[in-house]
């Protein structure tokens, strides 16, 4: 009897201590940076202009290339620019090429066409997701004179999950920039 007793008491207690709610884990926790959105500014160089974020530093620059500089996101966007002498394909192939090199170690590649008509700029932006050495391309150009590329990297070893939010306000950077371009 005294068996039963123990056990019928080991089974109500069993009952009651099992009804707690049901522990869960934490949800991981995300960074949030947050970057100031600073002036814009105007580079003008012989060739073209265009409208960049006054955060930027230039560096470097010569009469064919410059660099934006953003030393408090340890990142840059280099531009060089080339005249077209009757080798457009070839510039564009070589862009075109740069662009996908970072296909090994890039996740997704984004193409994004942009035509402005009236101010003549004809090119595209390409957005690289991943692990990738550049997170942002383009080049642009009015296809009888002017061709200009731009890359953005980061003064880090590639890890998208820590650059991602550096990556996103610099790429809307390298959008201002092409979509401001104008050609002299």
């Amino acid at each position: 009897m005294r068996f039963k007793t123990t056990v019928l008491l080991l089974l109500i207690l069993g009952i009651f201590s099992s009804c707690k709610e049901e522990v869960l884990p934490k949800p991981k926790a995300q960074l949030r940076l947050e970057y100031p959105e600073g002036d814009t500014a105007l580079l003008q160089t012989p060739d073209y202009s265009f409208a960049y974020n006054s955060l930027a530093q230039i560096r470097d620059q010569k009469s064919s290339s410059l660099t934006l500089d953003y030393p408090s996101l340890k990142g840059a966007i280099y531009l060089t620019y080339k005249p077209v002498e009757g080798n457009l394909l070839e510039l564009l192939s070589d862009a075109q090429k740069l662009s996908y090199e970072h296909v090994i170690k890039a996740d997704n590649i984004m193409e994004q066409k942009y035509i402005d008509e009236s101010g003549r700029v004809f090119g595209m932006f390409y957005e690289v997701k991943g692990d990738a050495a550049s997170q942002a391309q383009f080049y642009a150009t009015d296809s009888t004179r002017h061709f200009l590329t731009g890359s953005l990297y980061f003064y880090a070893k590639p890890n998208y999950d820590s650059v991602y939010p550096a990556a996103v306000y610099l790429q809307k950077d390298v959008r201002r920039i092409l979509e401001s371009l104008k050609w002299k």
